[in-house]
């Protein structure tokens, strides 16, 4: 399914959580949802592990989900092993939202996932992600609905979702 053609929303997509197990978004239809590309040694990691967990942890219980795709092509920015940047979320941060397969946001060997969402919401200059931490919001029915730069804090998010959680 790597022709975004075929693909009529995001619960089409199948992806690797971070442990290698096959999770199907379907299972997330019907919620808001936070996705964004993490890097554990970035100048953003900090500020948005914290405020990634912090949106998590308030609304968890309100049909929301973070999902976080860790990528290394940013300045070799994760460069760890799956195993690794679990420890370092779950460790350091203490976050509890998903953490999925260390994947390509852009180039030939993209994931799926990130193909279609950027072909859904393209970026200010062209479609590629240009860093760690760009964030899409998904709504309830799988549409994504916003693209959120780099230096777009997730705090600065929470309004948007709000919206969509009561929508």
């Amino acid at each position: 399914m790597d022709s975004p053609a075929e693909v009529q929303s995001i619960y089409d997509f199948i992806v690797k959580d971070i442990n290698g197990n096959d999770v199907s978004l379907n299972a997330y239809r019907g919620k808001v949802l936070l996705i964004v590309n993490v890097a554990s040694q970035c100048g953003f990691t900090q500020t948005n592990y914290k405020e990634l967990t912090d949106l998590y942890n308030q609304y968890k219980g309100s049909d929301f989900e973070i999902l976080g795709f860790p990528s290394n092509q940013f300045g070799g920015q994760e460069p760890g092993s799956n195993e690794q940047i679990k420890e370092f979320a779950c460790t350091r941060f203490k976050a509890e939202f998903p953490l999925f397969d260390k994947i390509n946001v852009n180039g030939q060997n993209q994931a799926p996932l990130y193909k279609y969402l950027k072909s859904q919401k393209g970026g200010l200059l062209g479609n590629g992600i240009k860093w760690n931490f760009t964030k899409f919001l998904v709504d309830k029915d799988g549409k994504v609905v916003e693209r959120y730069a780099p230096i777009t804090s997730p705090s600065k998010i929470e309004k948007d979702i709000k919206k969509l959680l009561n929508a």
